[in-house]
């Protein structure tokens, strides 16, 4: 293996050679996970809800679900592991979130309107941008083409009813043979929400605007510079799950590409990117009632980084290598104020200014064996650093870890072997990995962060080791000309599985908390996730979906592991012709039995929600008109699932309405 990876480093380090190669006509089966968004205009039409957000999107998908602790902004869970153990990036960007709540994911940084698709990845095929454990999920925005002077104008408009939401945006793209300029913008503003037998959930409301905007020119026929920028502010957010809400959350990222296209060469596409995003979070309780010590809690994330990669085809090999790297400082500050005046605030680092630099290098070869099969490696190896910069939070940590340094260097390996076969209908695969992570900043350098799920303040430990997943997969598909079917599973074997565990010589600092917890190592915890995906076309109009999903994980213990889905299931028959469309759907989950009562979790109910939705498509001479009318949860059912935080009652019956004009 280490020759394997030193040949490739040092290809790369030389000028590509321009030579004549034997032409490939077979061309590698990628097995991403690829769920539309935007600019496929018939899919993009045919969506239910076109102006869902991006979290509705993503948890179509059975490897994804969503930790709600509000209406906004939802922890997305990859093969039921949450943000520490994946990988979220926007275009390959790596961004970090600036609020230990986590009230601030990745993609809460992103609209439906300039995105086009999500690329999922599993395991260790998504270990392209750095380290990852469950997975990762690589947001992308729409991409512009060069034209002859071509303009486009979009309008997007949406009201729904149950938290009187109303949406407006547009976008303006240009595009000649030279250059193109793309800019979108998105406002959303919500009340409170309403859950099922007319219950309003306070603190439920928010507001958002985002803009993004991109810009290309044309050095040469085969060489691009583009650079693009994304604003994201949110304002009035409530978090009903928490004793907390935001004031405001607003992020900055910017990158500068350059992507080249050499002919008659080894190297197909080199594309090298350097990014800067700086993410801001306040957190507020001031219009929470009776608050027993105010506390103001603002967080700042900051993060510099470039990817430089390359994609070769050699006879029957097609390489993908990807030098990576960033530096982030995280800090988060938290001060209280007394209700007696004559008291002086208390304060301290809950994230004392850690910076984080990391290197690596992923190099992936989809090797094509015949026109029915492949096979595909990939490997990857990384250097990550952290540092403490505060000695004031250094000296705070070093209470409960005295012989701790300040710095401490970690050296990150990955990699993973799937196998694919595809002919006449009947595709299978089977597929192994090995990945390695390193701790969380709360998880490594956390100071009494209060956790409202479990009601136990949580202190890092910068001594845990590196988490190591070993995993396995395998899917098989039929494929006929009426309907398909396909069956997925995969499993995850964690060593030094990551958690808190309750100290109690400590005593908690937040008023009534329950305890203090450390976070420390279990010897290990399995994951394991199965899924079963259906499709029949009844007519050539009418189309039936199904998707049931069973998950399990527990720890060496044999005790259940917090956050893992019950049985869930989906099913959805879809009708179109002409110009009308229209969707009924069926999902809901089982009874939560395996629970985790350990880390405070209980037994939820089953439940099962009904959704109906219409379309219909105008045309007036260029421009194009696409109307959505629907309701969901149609029976206003009152249902709370595993991923509510602290069970927060899910939304009750929302009519809707949007509504996309294009010229």
């Amino acid at each position: 293996m280490k020759n394997y990876i030193l040949f490739f480093l040092l290809i790369s380090c030389f000028p590509v050679i321009s030579q004549e190669n034997k032409k490939d006509t077979l061309k590698p089966k990628d097995l991403k996970e690829v769920i539309i968004i935007g600019k496929k205009a018939q899919l993009f039409e045919k969506q239910a809800k076109t102006l869902s957000s991006i979290d509705e999107y993503l948890q179509k998908s059975a490897k994804v679900d969503m930790i709600k602790r509000g209406a906004y902004a939802w922890e997305p869970i990859i093969n039921s592991m949450p943000t520490e153990r994946t990988l979220v990036t926007i275009d390959g960007m790596r961004i970090f979130g600036a609020c230990t709540d986590k009230m601030d994911p990745i993609t809460s940084y992103v609209e439906v309107s300039n995105l086009s698709e999500a690329t999922l990845s599993s395991g260790q095929e998504g270990a392209c941008f750095g380290s990852t454990i469950g997975g990762s999920i690589d947001l992308k925005r729409n991409q512009s083409d060069f034209g002859n002077n071509k303009w486009d104008f979009n309008i997007n408009s949406g009201f729904e009813s149950n938290n009187k939401q109303k949406i407006i945006g547009a976008s303006i793209n240009y595009s000649d043979s030279l250059y193109y300029v793309s800019s979108d913008f998105m406002l959303r503003d919500a009340q409170n929400y309403v859950a099922g037998n007319n219950k309003e959930i306070e603190f439920s409301q928010f507001r958002k605007m985002n803009f993004s905007g991109t810009t290309g020119y044309k050095l040469a026929t085969n060489k691009l510079l583009e650079g693009s920028v994304i604003y994201d502010k949110a304002t009035n957010v409530g978090y009903p799950a928490l004793p907390m809400d935001v004031s405001i959350a607003e992020a900055l990222i910017t990158s500068l590409k350059y992507e080249y296209a050499p002919k008659n060469s080894l190297v197909t596409n080199w594309e090298t990117k350097l990014y800067y995003n700086t993410i801001m979070h306040r957190m507020d309780d001031t219009k929470r009632p009776l608050v027993p010590i105010h506390m103001d809690m603002p967080g700042w994330s900051k993060t510099f980084g470039y990817y430089s990669k390359i994609k070769m085809n050699f006879e029957s090999h097609h390489f993908l290598i990807n030098f990576n790297s960033f530096y982030n400082t995280a800090v988060a500050k938290m001060t209280m104020y007394p209700s007696n005046s004559n008291e002086k605030p208390m304060f301290m680092y809950t994230w004392p200014d850690i910076r984080t630099f990391y290197n690596g290098i992923f190099i992936e070869d989809n090797y094509v064996l015949n026109c029915h099969s492949g096979i595909k490696f990939s490997a990857s190896i990384g250097s990550h650093s952290n540092k403490v910069a505060s000695e004031f939070g250094l000296g705070s940590l070093q209470i409960f870890y005295p012989d701790m340094n300040a710095q401490k260097n970690r050296f990150l390996k990955s990699f993973s072997s799937n196998y694919n076969y595809n002919k006449n209908g009947l595709e299978y695969g089977i597929g192994i990995g090995y990945g390695e992570r390193a701790p969380s900043v709360s998880e490594g350098y956390g100071f009494y962060l209060f956790n409202s799920f479990d009601g136990f303040d949580h202190i890092g430990n910068p001594n845990l080791k590196n988490e190591k997943s070993l995993e396995g997969n395998a899917y098989v598909g039929l494929k006929k000309e009426k309907w398909n079917a396909k069956i997925s599973s995969s499993y995850f074997h964690i060593s030094n599985y990551i958690i808190g565990k309750p100290d109690t010589t400590l005593v908690p600092m937040t008023i009534g908390a329950n305890g203090v917890k450390i976070y420390s190592e279990f010897n290990y915890a399995t994951i394991y996730n199965v899924s079963l995906s259906t499709e029949y076309k009844l007519s050539k109009t009418l189309k039936w979906n199904s998707q049931l999903v069973v998950s399990r994980g527990k720890d060496c213990n044999d005790v259940n592991l917090p956050f893992i889905s019950p049985f869930s299931y989906m099913s959805s028959i879809t009708y179109f012709k002409n110009k009308f469309s229209s969707e009924f759907s069926v999902q809901g989950n089982g009874i939560q039995t395996s629970y985790s009562a350990l880390y405070r979790e209980d037994k939820t109910p089953d439940y099962v929600i009904l959704n109906l939705s219409f379309g219909y498509n105008f045309k007036i001479n260029k421009s194009k008109i696409i109307t959505k009318i629907g309701a969901e949860n149609l029976l206003d059912t009152y249902y709370s699932t595993y991923s509510d935080w602290n069970n927060l009652p899910r939304m009750g019956r929302n009519l809707f309405l949007n509504l996309n004009y294009s010229l």
